[in-house]
């Protein structure tokens, strides 16, 4: 049995870290609740966006005379990656769970893959693995999307280049408070959905569906990656609330044990001492 003084060590120390994880956790929990909050208030706008493009895709598809131009630049062999991650650590497995995605999605012997990070711990993990970075950006904890028009920017400007035959995205979907989802989505080429292909054809578009398309993909692409960073804080901060629970939860549990560890030995030390008095006090009247 461990003396008094470590004893007293051990839980002094436990007790300190208790309060730090306490703290991070009601932190994350307030980050979190706006942080989920503009997640839900940008899924409908992200999912119409994406949408209209998908329609207009397949209306594409199905015009001979018409090249849509999101397509004319996709012509060489790369994929041009997204990747986020948060800045920090102590969020879980959250940062493991994107890593196995990026490391699944970078061993891909058919393409070269190139990378665009946001977040300290994505762009740490491309440099350690030796993989092509381009450029790697950061955010704040809540972020505003004049924060990610760098990057889409960015996107546009390379795929202007000719270069890549897709865009992918990878980042943690934010499901609930307990589980975040670690995805790679595809932005270009844009998917088309089942439920368009049930739609008629018969559409007079005005302006005319190039006018169209210059002027909502470059708003997608804003959009796709803004809502995407918005996913992932919500997920990082969901994740760091969970992750110092769990950590509070096991500091006072060890704590404690600590502390009926410490009343058992105070009770043995008063005990001995006891003993040695009265063993004492006898030897004196005998």
């Amino acid at each position: 049995m461990a003396n008094l003084k470590e004893l007293r060590r051990r839980i002094k120390s436990v007790s300190s870290t208790a309060r730090v994880t306490k703290a991070m956790q009601m932190i994350a929990a307030a980050k979190m609740r706006k942080a989920q909050q503009k997640v839900v208030d940008g899924r409908p706008y992200s999912e119409k966006i994406h949408s209209i493009l998908s329609h207009l895709n397949f209306v594409n598809y199905n015009d001979e005379d018409f090249e849509l131009s999101i397509h004319e630049n996709l012509t060489g062999s790369k994929e041009l990656c997204l990747m986020i991650t948060p800045d920090r650590g102590l969020c879980g497995a959250l940062v493991s769970n994107i890593t196995r995605v990026a490391i699944s999605n970078s061993e891909n012997v058919e393409e070269d893959v190139v990378f665009i990070t946001i977040g300290k711990k994505a762009s740490s993990l491309i440099v350690r693995l030796g993989k092509n970075l381009k450029a790697q950006f950061g955010v704040s904890d809540m972020p505003e999307i004049q924060e990610t028009l760098a990057v889409s920017k960015l996107v546009m400007d390379e795929l202007k280049t000719g270069q890549y035959r897709s865009v992918s995205m990878i980042y943690s979907e934010f499901i609930s408070t307990s589980i975040q989802k670690p995805v790679k989505k595809n932005l270009i080429p844009v998917e088309i959905s089942e439920d368009e292909k049930e739609i008629p054809l018969d559409y007079i578009f005005e302006p005319d569906i190039e006018k169209l398309l210059n002027t909502l993909i470059p708003r997608y692409i804003e959009m796709e990656i803004y809502h995407g960073v918005l996913e992932a804080t919500a997920s990082e901060h969901s994740a760091r609330m969970v992750s110092m629970q769990n950590a509070t939860d096991n500091a006072n549990e060890l704590l404690d044990d600590l502390t009926l560890e410490l009343n058992k030995a105070r009770q043995q030390v008063i005990t001995s001492e006891l003993l040695d008095l009265v063993g004492g006090m006898i030897a004196q009247e005998g």
